[in-house]
């Protein structure tokens, strides 16, 4: 196996493992619920053939599924986020061919660039997990207040996270 391929499968460990026994357990004002495991679909390179992308968006969900006990929210959110980020960087980076490497980063796409893909795929998460587990929109501002708060939250961590692991990937 590649060295890109091992980095990516411990790091989807780490991940997996941070979000069961950290991040499924905090709950900022009882609303804001970080995604932080979803980091491995947005860094996925570009170059991967779709099937594969969305065979580990599902996997993915349901392994988070399968710990925090959720019945399928998870895989829905990640196999749909899957199936449309390619469309959603070509939304904000039009050109792949710019791309001096295959995998979405702050330092490939640019702070503005990147902000916008993050956000835009935690906030399509977001709300497809939120709509699903609530189905209903009984309690419409509560439900809001969920999406928004969640995907802000998700959105500034994945940040976080990326710069962190293209800091570190720099030193190597």
């Amino acid at each position: 196996m590649t060295r890109t391929a091992l980095s990516f499968i411990f790091l989807s460990i780490a991940l997996i493992l941070a979000q069961v026994t950290v991040f499924n357990h905090v709950s900022l004002f009882g609303v804001a619920v970080p995604f932080i495991f979803i980091y491995m679909i947005c860094s996925l390179p570009m170059t991967l053939n779709q099937n594969w992308v969305l065979t580990i968006g599902f996997l993915l969900g349901l392994t988070i599924d399968i710990f925090s006990d959720t019945q399928g929210l998870n895989s829905l959110g990640c196999t749909v986020i899957s199936g449309i980020r390619h469309n959603v960087l070509r939304l904000y980076f039009p050109r792949e061919e710019d791309m001096t490497n295959p995998r979405p980063s702050i330092r490939v796409l640019g702070l503005g660039v990147y902000i916008r893909y993050e956000f835009t795929l935690s906030l399509v998460y977001s709300a497809v997990v939120f709509i699903a587990d609530s189905f209903t929109f009984f309690d419409p501002l509560r439900l809001l207040l969920g999406i928004v708060s969640s995907t802000l939250l998700t959105t500034a961590l994945l940040i976080a996270l990326d710069y962190l692991i293209t800091k570190s990937e720099k030193r190597l």
